[in-house]
């Protein structure tokens, strides 16, 4: 019988340590590291006294297919708490699938057109890989054909596509769907069941919403304390 020595008793009680952290970690009560990061250099963000939450996902992964209905609802939920915006990413070189996302939002269509354009994906199998295929989603979906086309193929259009590339870099996406939290926090479905083992895509989904939740109002709370105090009375008349 091996003899249980002082060292193998230290590496036992940092073993139960470890395990005790990992029970302590959920997604009700998210830790750093855990079930999200901390981006190392914050960025900029354009939200004013709400919350800047970041989507970045991709008409072709259907892991943002899944999550979309869910995240939608819950932005419908944090209603005046958040300012909500979706990127899409440049991933397997899909520059129309971008341009696409890209025209709807400035058309003022993303939120109507957004699901539309999975299903086209992902159910009725027009991959959106060409000019082509985005206007045939287009001339299915009922849009004014020629307005799209004058917005798809503008220089704005172009100028955001490299707008977007930098957010990419900025936020140091690698992966979707990822979501970011006030320019500072980033966290996805895999990161917040990262504790639970192995979970339905749906049960990683809904997890991922509570962290957002613990996140928006870790940063609610911190905005807080760092506004600025009211300037004091003095008691005398201007």
């Amino acid at each position: 019988m091996r003899r249980f020595t002082q060292a193998m008793y230290a590496v036992f009680l940092l073993g139960l340590g470890l395990v005790s952290a990992g029970a302590g970690a959920s997604p009700a009560m998210p830790q750093s590291g855990v079930e999200y990061r901390v981006l190392g250099r914050p960025q900029p963000t354009e939200a004013g006294k709400k919350i800047e939450v970041i989507e970045f996902f991709g008409y072709f992964c259907p892991h943002c297919n899944a999550l979309e209905p869910l995240i939608a609802e819950w932005v419908k939920k944090q209603g005046d708490n958040i300012v909500f915006k979706r990127v899409h990413v440049n991933f397997h070189n899909l520059v129309q699938q971008q341009k696409l996302y890209l025209t709807l939002e400035a058309m003022g269509k993303a939120d109507e057109y957004q699901m539309k354009a999975f299903n086209a994906l992902h159910i009725e199998r027009n991959r959106l890989q060409s000019d082509t295929d985005v206007m045939n989603f287009v001339a299915k979906s009922g849009l004014d054909k020629q307005k799209f086309a004058d917005v798809y193929n503008s220089f704005a259009i172009q100028s955001k596509l490299n707008r977007t590339n930098q957010l990419l870099e900025s936020y140091q996406v690698d992966s979707v769907p990822m979501v970011a939290v006030d320019g500072r926090f980033m966290t996805s479905p895999v990161e917040s069941v990262r504790t639970m083992g192995r979970v339905s895509e749906e049960t990683q989904n809904r997890s991922l919403l509570q962290v957002l939740d613990f996140l928006v109002s870790k940063a609610q709370k911190e905005k807080t304390v760092a506004a600025p105090a009211p300037a004091a009375d003095s008691g005398k008349k201007k």
